[in-house]
Protein backbone atom coordinates (compact mmCIF):
# COMPACT_ATOMS: atom_id res chain seq x y z
CA UNK A 1 0.00 0.00 0.00
CA UNK A 2 2.75 2.41 0.94
CA UNK A 3 4.60 1.58 -2.24
CA UNK A 4 1.47 2.20 -4.34
CA UNK A 5 0.91 5.60 -2.67
CA UNK A 6 4.51 6.60 -3.35
CA UNK A 7 4.16 5.61 -7.00
CA UNK A 8 0.93 7.61 -7.35
CA UNK A 9 2.55 10.64 -5.64
CA UNK A 10 5.57 10.46 -7.93
CA UNK A 11 3.36 10.24 -10.99
CA UNK A 12 1.30 13.27 -9.86
CA UNK A 13 4.46 15.27 -9.18
CA UNK A 14 5.81 14.51 -12.64
CA UNK A 15 2.48 15.60 -14.23
CA UNK A 16 2.59 18.91 -12.32
CA UNK A 17 6.12 19.53 -13.43
CA UNK A 18 5.19 18.85 -17.06
CA UNK A 19 2.25 21.28 -16.77
CA UNK A 20 4.52 23.94 -15.28
CA UNK A 21 7.04 23.47 -18.07
CA UNK A 22 4.28 23.65 -20.69
CA UNK A 23 2.84 26.79 -19.04
CA UNK A 24 6.24 28.43 -18.86
CA UNK A 25 6.90 27.59 -22.47
CA UNK A 26 3.51 28.93 -23.55
CA UNK A 27 4.03 32.08 -21.49
CA UNK A 28 7.43 32.60 -23.02
CA UNK A 29 6.05 32.15 -26.48
CA UNK A 30 3.17 34.54 -25.68
CA UNK A 31 5.63 37.16 -24.43
CA UNK A 32 7.74 36.73 -27.52
CA UNK A 33 4.61 37.11 -29.69
CA UNK A 34 3.51 40.28 -27.85
CA UNK A 35 6.97 41.80 -28.18
CA UNK A 36 7.10 40.94 -31.86
CA UNK A 37 3.54 42.22 -32.46
CA UNK A 38 4.25 45.45 -30.57
CA UNK A 39 7.33 45.98 -32.68
CA UNK A 40 5.12 45.88 -35.75
CA UNK A 41 2.14 47.98 -34.57
CA UNK A 42 3.77 50.60 -32.34
CA UNK A 43 4.65 52.97 -35.25
CA UNK A 44 0.99 52.89 -36.32
CA UNK A 45 -0.24 53.56 -32.79
CA UNK A 46 2.17 56.46 -32.44
CA UNK A 47 0.99 57.80 -35.81
CA UNK A 48 -2.67 57.58 -34.79
CA UNK A 49 -1.98 59.35 -31.51
CA UNK A 50 0.02 62.04 -33.29
CA UNK A 51 -2.73 62.60 -35.86
CA UNK A 52 -5.35 62.75 -33.12
CA UNK A 53 -3.32 65.35 -31.26
CA UNK A 54 -2.80 67.39 -34.43
CA UNK A 55 -6.47 67.14 -35.32
CA UNK A 56 -7.56 68.22 -31.86
CA UNK A 57 -5.08 71.08 -31.88
CA UNK A 58 -6.15 72.13 -35.37
CA UNK A 59 -9.83 72.09 -34.41
CA UNK A 60 -9.11 74.21 -31.33
CA UNK A 61 -7.13 76.72 -33.42
CA UNK A 62 -9.93 76.82 -36.03
CA UNK A 63 -12.57 77.49 -33.38
CA UNK A 64 -10.41 80.14 -31.73
CA UNK A 65 -9.78 81.83 -35.08
CA UNK A 66 -13.51 81.85 -35.91
CA UNK A 67 -14.32 83.28 -32.50
CA UNK A 68 -11.74 86.03 -32.82
CA UNK A 69 -12.74 86.85 -36.41
CA UNK A 70 -16.41 86.85 -35.49
CA UNK A 71 -15.77 89.18 -32.57
CA UNK A 72 -13.66 91.43 -34.77
CA UNK A 73 -16.37 91.60 -37.44
CA UNK A 74 -18.99 92.43 -34.82
CA UNK A 75 -16.75 95.10 -33.31
CA UNK A 76 -16.10 96.65 -36.72
CA UNK A 77 -19.83 96.58 -37.51
CA UNK A 78 -20.69 98.24 -34.18
CA UNK A 79 -18.03 100.87 -34.74
CA UNK A 80 -19.34 101.54 -38.25
CA UNK A 81 -22.86 101.92 -36.89
CA UNK A 82 -21.72 104.33 -34.19
CA UNK A 83 -19.54 106.31 -36.60
CA UNK A 84 -22.17 106.58 -39.33
CA UNK A 85 -25.33 106.80 -37.27
CA UNK A 86 -27.44 109.93 -37.59
CA UNK A 87 -30.69 110.85 -35.96
CA UNK A 88 -33.73 111.07 -38.21
CA UNK A 89 -33.90 114.77 -37.37
CA UNK A 90 -30.37 115.21 -38.80
CA UNK A 91 -31.31 113.21 -41.89
CA UNK A 92 -34.45 115.29 -42.42
CA UNK A 93 -32.34 118.42 -43.02
CA UNK A 94 -29.91 116.76 -45.45
CA UNK A 95 -29.90 117.75 -49.09
CA UNK A 96 -30.83 115.12 -51.66
CA UNK A 97 -27.17 114.55 -52.54
CA UNK A 98 -26.15 114.26 -48.88
CA UNK A 99 -28.89 111.70 -48.34
CA UNK A 100 -27.72 109.66 -51.32
CA UNK A 101 -24.16 109.71 -49.99
CA UNK A 102 -25.45 108.59 -46.60
CA UNK A 103 -27.30 105.66 -48.21
CA UNK A 104 -24.05 104.69 -49.97
CA UNK A 105 -22.26 104.61 -46.59
CA UNK A 106 -24.96 102.41 -45.07
CA UNK A 107 -24.69 100.00 -48.01
CA UNK A 108 -20.92 99.75 -47.65
CA UNK A 109 -21.28 99.27 -43.90
CA UNK A 110 -23.44 96.19 -44.59
CA UNK A 111 -20.86 94.64 -46.94
CA UNK A 112 -22.25 95.78 -50.30
CA UNK A 113 -19.62 96.16 -53.00
CA UNK A 114 -19.03 98.46 -55.99
CA UNK A 115 -21.47 100.93 -54.43
CA UNK A 116 -21.51 104.32 -56.11
CA UNK A 117 -23.80 107.30 -56.38
CA UNK A 118 -25.05 107.98 -59.89
CA UNK A 119 -27.87 110.40 -59.15
CA UNK A 120 -28.22 113.51 -61.29
CA UNK A 121 -30.26 115.02 -64.06
CA UNK A 122 -29.66 112.00 -66.32
CA UNK A 123 -29.66 109.19 -63.77
CA UNK A 124 -32.26 107.09 -65.64
CA UNK A 125 -34.24 106.62 -62.43
CA UNK A 126 -31.30 105.45 -60.30
CA UNK A 127 -29.44 107.21 -57.50
CA UNK A 128 -27.16 104.40 -56.29
CA UNK A 129 -25.81 101.28 -57.99
CA UNK A 130 -23.83 98.38 -56.57
CA UNK A 131 -23.92 94.77 -55.49
CA UNK A 132 -25.43 93.19 -52.41
CA UNK A 133 -23.19 91.03 -50.15
CA UNK A 134 -24.56 87.91 -51.87
CA UNK A 135 -23.40 89.21 -55.27
CA UNK A 136 -26.73 90.32 -56.72
CA UNK A 137 -26.72 93.67 -58.51
CA UNK A 138 -28.93 96.41 -57.08
CA UNK A 139 -30.36 99.74 -58.12
CA UNK A 140 -31.52 102.21 -55.46
CA UNK A 141 -33.77 105.23 -55.67
CA UNK A 142 -33.38 107.69 -52.76
CA UNK A 143 -35.98 110.26 -51.72
CA UNK A 144 -35.21 112.67 -48.90
CA UNK A 145 -38.74 114.02 -48.57
CA UNK A 146 -40.37 115.84 -45.68
CA UNK A 147 -41.93 113.34 -43.26
CA UNK A 148 -45.50 114.47 -43.96
CA UNK A 149 -45.13 113.83 -47.69
CA UNK A 150 -45.86 110.39 -49.15
CA UNK A 151 -44.21 108.53 -52.01
CA UNK A 152 -46.67 108.13 -54.91
CA UNK A 153 -46.92 104.91 -56.89
CA UNK A 154 -45.62 106.57 -60.09
CA UNK A 155 -42.18 107.06 -58.51
CA UNK A 156 -42.06 103.39 -57.55
CA UNK A 157 -43.01 102.49 -61.15
CA UNK A 158 -40.11 104.64 -62.34
CA UNK A 159 -37.77 102.56 -60.21
CA UNK A 160 -39.09 99.39 -61.83
CA UNK A 161 -38.13 100.90 -65.18
CA UNK A 162 -34.66 101.69 -63.83
CA UNK A 163 -34.29 98.07 -62.73
CA UNK A 164 -34.97 96.95 -66.29
CA UNK A 165 -32.71 99.63 -67.76
CA UNK A 166 -29.70 98.71 -65.57
CA UNK A 167 -30.50 94.97 -65.71
CA UNK A 168 -30.35 94.88 -61.92
CA UNK A 169 -31.37 91.89 -59.85
CA UNK A 170 -32.85 93.92 -57.00
CA UNK A 171 -34.59 97.30 -56.87
CA UNK A 172 -34.66 99.25 -53.59
CA UNK A 173 -36.57 102.45 -52.82
CA UNK A 174 -35.21 104.28 -49.75
CA UNK A 175 -37.27 107.14 -48.36
CA UNK A 176 -37.32 109.36 -45.28
CA UNK A 177 -41.11 109.30 -45.35
CA UNK A 178 -43.87 106.75 -46.02
CA UNK A 179 -45.36 105.26 -49.17
CA UNK A 180 -48.92 105.69 -50.26
CA UNK A 181 -51.06 102.55 -50.05
CA UNK A 182 -50.97 101.93 -53.81
CA UNK A 183 -47.21 102.61 -53.91
CA UNK A 184 -46.48 100.10 -51.16
CA UNK A 185 -48.73 97.52 -52.81
CA UNK A 186 -47.04 98.03 -56.18
CA UNK A 187 -43.62 97.61 -54.59
CA UNK A 188 -44.62 94.37 -52.87
CA UNK A 189 -46.21 92.95 -56.03
CA UNK A 190 -43.10 93.69 -58.10
CA UNK A 191 -40.43 92.56 -55.62
CA UNK A 192 -39.24 96.10 -54.92
CA UNK A 193 -37.83 96.62 -51.44
CA UNK A 194 -39.67 99.67 -50.10
CA UNK A 195 -37.67 101.12 -47.20
CA UNK A 196 -40.02 103.63 -45.57
CA UNK A 197 -39.20 105.90 -42.61
CA UNK A 198 -39.63 103.24 -39.90
CA UNK A 199 -37.52 100.66 -41.75
CA UNK A 200 -34.93 103.29 -42.57
CA UNK A 201 -34.65 104.00 -38.84
CA UNK A 202 -33.95 100.30 -38.24
CA UNK A 203 -31.33 100.28 -41.00
CA UNK A 204 -29.68 103.41 -39.62
CA UNK A 205 -29.58 101.82 -36.14
CA UNK A 206 -27.68 98.74 -37.29
CA UNK A 207 -30.13 96.33 -38.97
CA UNK A 208 -28.73 94.99 -42.24
CA UNK A 209 -30.23 96.01 -45.56
CA UNK A 210 -31.03 92.41 -46.47
CA UNK A 211 -32.88 91.86 -43.18
CA UNK A 212 -35.41 94.53 -44.18
CA UNK A 213 -36.68 92.32 -47.00
CA UNK A 214 -38.33 90.11 -44.36
CA UNK A 215 -40.69 92.97 -43.38
CA UNK A 216 -41.19 94.44 -46.84
CA UNK A 217 -44.82 95.32 -47.56
CA UNK A 218 -46.01 94.50 -44.04
CA UNK A 219 -47.44 97.95 -43.40
CA UNK A 220 -46.22 101.25 -42.08
CA UNK A 221 -47.10 101.31 -38.41
CA UNK A 222 -50.33 100.55 -36.53
CA UNK A 223 -53.29 102.91 -35.97
CA UNK A 224 -51.77 104.59 -32.91
CA UNK A 225 -48.49 105.07 -34.75
CA UNK A 226 -50.26 106.74 -37.68
CA UNK A 227 -52.21 108.99 -35.30
CA UNK A 228 -49.00 110.16 -33.62
CA UNK A 229 -47.43 110.69 -37.04
CA UNK A 230 -50.38 112.88 -38.13
CA UNK A 231 -50.20 114.88 -34.89
CA UNK A 232 -46.48 115.51 -35.48
CA UNK A 233 -46.35 116.10 -39.23
CA UNK A 234 -49.96 116.48 -40.34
Amino acid sequence: MAVARKLRSSAARRRRQRHLKIGATAGGLGLVAVVAFWGVIWPYLVGVLALSSLGGGGWWLWRTDRFIRGGDRQWRHDEAVRAGQRTLAEIDVMTGTEFEDFVVKLCRRDGCTDVRRVGGSHDNGADVLGHLPDGRSMVIQCKRYAPKRKIPSREVRDLLGAKVHFKADVAIFVATTYFSGPAEMFAAENDILAVHRDHFGLWNNGASLLSLSAVNGTGQGDRRHRERWKETYG
